[in-house]
């Protein structure tokens, strides 16, 4: 599945949710994403518009790593 290219930080931070992350601070543009899921795991997602496509790769690739999915199946069930 390909990376979505108009993705906002915020728009992220929102499909998030369904993996357990919720807003624990934001400081400046970036927003501080935390999940008691799978054990404690925090990420930090820039508040910008769009997200560049490498910065999203990199996001996505420490969420799957943390719950063991490969990435089609993080992308399918954010984006789906």
């Amino acid at each position: 599945m390909k990376l979505p290219r108009d993705l906002s930080g915020e728009d992220l931070a929102k499909a998030l949710a369904c993996f357990g992350y919720v807003v624990d601070r934001q400081t400046g543009s970036h927003i501080r994403l935390t999940t008691q899921m799978n054990g404690e795991h925090h990420i930090t997602v820039p508040a910008h518009n769009p997200l560049k496509v490498g910065t999203l790769s990199a996001i996505l690739r420490d969420v799957a790593d943390h719950f063991g999915l490969n990435r089609d199946e993080l992308l399918s069930q954010l984006f789906s």
